[in-house]
């Protein structure tokens, strides 16, 4: 607040050439606040609304800022794929590949407007306070009162962190940050994988090895027992335990692997 007031009425000095020394003040770093994937999609079941629903699966599935995804024109999707060609603070453009059940979604909405959600963050945000209100009290859970949009990104960006091992460059990368420094909190958030933290499976045929690498699976070690070839796979556990989720990250990831 004292930083905000400050920026405000030295923008207001400067109009009027009154001179004076500005205070300084320094911002201590909040704790994210990284919500489970099943908090998230009950929001999204919760959620009466077309646009609502839609919105926050948006979030979900491109990590971006809520602003970004207010900008987004039509023009901007195109087949499976969004642009964020209006980024917010000072983030960098970038293009994601969207699941068929949020393009079929997006679809079901009306094209009126040359901007695929045409509202503003305040009247946007003020439907999210209601719908996080009624879907804490129908599924009785209290932790939902704590969701804001902000979260899907937090949640993405941590989950993101802990499936590259805090790869910052990575995380830089998909997050579209400019700046080291915005990349760390996410890292910092998360404790890493350890031996206990991967599933493993061994493979000896052709078949099984191609089977693995298109399901995700990474070779770290082989033997040969018997004359036979074994070939041993890993691949980090689900993030936050989640027996069923979406392997996204892990293709934004090779995708800048294979680029790289």
């Amino acid at each position: 607040m004292k930083m905000l007031a400050c920026c405000a009425y030295d923008a207001f000095c400067q109009m009027k050439n009154i001179p004076w020394r500005r205070p300084i003040y320094r911002q201590d770093e909040a704790t994210v606040f990284v919500p489970d994937e099943k908090d998230l999609d009950m929001h999204i079941t919760a959620a009466a609304r077309k646009q609502m629903a839609a919105f926050l699966k948006c979030l979900k599935e491109t990590y971006a800022d809520p602003s970004e995804i207010l900008r987004c024109e039509w023009k901007d999707l195109k087949g499976n794929e969004l642009s964020i060609n209006h980024p917010v603070k000072n983030h960098w453009p970038g293009n994601y590949e969207l699941s068929p059940r949020l393009i079929a979604m997006l679809n079901a909405m009306p094209h009126k407007n040359k901007r695929i959600f045409p509202t503003n963050y305040k009247t946007i945000y003020s439907s999210l306070m209601n719908l996080r209100s009624k879907a804490a009290e129908r599924f009785q859970n209290p932790a939902l009162l704590q969701i804001s949009f902000k979260s899907f990104r937090h949640w993405g960006g941590s989950k993101l962190a802990y499936e590259t091992n805090g790869n910052q460059i990575i995380i830089m990368r998909v997050l579209r940050h400019k700046s080291w420094k915005s990349s760390l909190k996410y890292i910092h958030n998360k404790n890493f994988k350890l031996d206990e933290d991967f599933d493993t499976t061994t493979a000896t045929t052709t078949e099984e090895i191609l089977e693995l690498g298109k399901n995700g699976w990474q070779k770290y070690d082989e033997i040969t027992i018997s004359g036979i070839q074994v070939h041993f796979y890993r691949k980090p556990k689900q993030f936050g335990g989640f027996e069923k989720q979406d392997n996204k990250t892990e293709k934004r990831v090779d995708r800048f692997l294979n680029a790289a």
